[in-house]
């Protein structure tokens, strides 16, 4: 790894030690992100994207901060640190980061506008980190176990099984399981690892009750996988997206068709410094 690479990582986990802190203001995160262009960039893209429409351009990072709200950029922050993290290793040949980050960003995307449009989401701000995330088992993975998640990958090509009941065939575990096991690591909210955890098996919940974060980002992965954007190089078996969407009984544009849903327009605005391929 490069000098450079090690100076980004020393720098992200400067800022996620000082995020993890629950006493953490504004004037502090403020502080932190104006001395590292990267994250106020992506913080003044996100605020400005077609995701929160804007009449007028933020170029303020301290004003960026008011209008999302301290769960919101401490979550987001969060989840773009680690992602500037994981730019800076190298994958197997089987492994697609550039893909990887598409998926990513376009799940956090749609979980976080799915979650502002139903009332009785639970744990709101927490979604567009969790749909950030909520694959990053998957690469660690193939970072760590390199030969196996080549396996992993044939074994789903080859058989009529799910992903993660491959998984448990070869490893014992889950990528979901793994992913809740980092964050936790990591001090995230409670309420993101348990989504992150079961973003495969949500809990059943009662039309017009509370939703679950994990329900959502649930449905913003299966959206997505739908529309070919997988974070892998295989076609994911997804169940019915569209279904999953109207189930929240909210007023979702993303249930029309993909060329015309409104996250294929914020994903392309809103997505963070991407990594390498």
């Amino acid at each position: 790894m490069t000098a450079a690479g090690l100076l980004t990582i020393y720098c992200v986990l400067v800022l996620l030690a000082s995020l993890a802190g629950e006493d953490v203001s504004f004037a502090k995160l403020g502080d932190l992100i104006e001395k590292d262009t990267v994250v106020a960039g992506n913080i003044l893209h996100l605020v400005n994207s077609a995701l929160y429409a804007r009449r007028a351009t933020i170029t303020s990072v301290r004003h960026a901060l008011a209008l999302l709200g301290m769960d919101k950029v401490r979550n987001t922050l969060l989840g773009m640190s680690i992602s500037r993290m994981w730019s800076q290793v190298k994958t197997p040949p089987v492994w697609s980061m550039a893909r990887f980050n598409r998926h990513s960003a376009a799940v956090a995307i749609l979980s976080d506008q799915i979650a502002s449009r139903i009332p009785a989401a639970v744990y709101p701000e927490g979604a567009f980190v969790g749909g950030l995330l909520h694959d990053l088992g998957r690469l660690l993975i193939a970072l760590g176990l390199p030969d196996e998640f080549t396996r992993l990958v044939k074994l789903h090509e080859q058989s009529e099984r799910s992903w993660t009941e491959c998984e448990r065939e070869l490893l014992g575990f889950t990528h979901a399981d793994l992913s809740a096991e980092a964050l936790g690591k990591w001090e995230f909210p409670e309420e993101v690892r348990i989504a992150v955890r079961d973003h495969h098996n949500p809990p059943a919940f009662q039309p017009g009750g509370a939703v679950p974060l994990g329900a959502v980002i649930d449905a913003a992965n299966q959206y997505v996988n739908s529309t070919g954007e997988s974070s892998g190089r295989f076609n994911a078996r997804s169940r019915s997206s569209r279904a999953r969407l109207r189930s929240f009984r909210a007023p979702m544009s993303c249930a029309r068709a993909p060329a015309s849903c409104d996250c294929a327009r914020v994903t392309s605005s809103a997505t963070p410094t991407p990594a390498a391929s």
